[in-house]
């Protein structure tokens, strides 16, 4: 348990890099907003994804909907399977004006980071990857990851 705590500190860097990266994307899925955002958030999730060791990433697309990303990593023969989900998509921010720092800038105040989607769930993303990345991208159990944009 001790090599994992050291482990999860030596990652912490760049998972808040990472999250602090599809923060700053405004991927708002809410009508009326633009939906080449929420593109580019699928694609940076399936970035964060593969360099965690997912293989298989799939950015999938249907029409009339916003894209998802799934990805996949083999454990070891006859192992069970763990499916993780979460959303990088995020709702509108609302006034500005009731916001202490902008909304997609991410912002570290009294050791909690501000922003929208910064905790959901763009946090969601980045607890999978940390997660996987803590078993140096080889878990003991089979993970597929669906991350959707709705």
């Amino acid at each position: 348990m001790d090599d994992l705590r050291v482990r999860v500190r030596e990652l912490m860097p760049q998972i808040r890099a990472d999250l602090d990266r599809l923060v700053r994307i405004p991927s708002v899925s809410a009508e009326g907003f633009a939906p080449e955002p929420v593109r580019e958030s699928a694609k940076a999730t399936a970035e964060v994804l593969e360099v965690a060791g997912f293989g298989d990433v799939r950015f999938l697309e249907v029409d009339g909907a916003h894209p998802a990303v799934t990805g996949r990593i083999e454990g070891p023969q006859g192992s069970p399977t763990v499916m993780l989900y979460a959303h990088h998509d995020v709702q509108p921010a609302g006034d500005p004006a009731e916001w202490t720092s902008p909304p997609f800038e991410p912002t570290e105040r009294d050791g909690r980071l501000f922003g929208r989607g910064a905790a959901d769930d763009k946090a969601g993303v980045m607890a999978h990857v940390a997660a996987v990345l803590a078993h140096d991208g080889k878990p003991p159990v089979t993970v597929t990851a669906f991350i959707e944009g709705e």
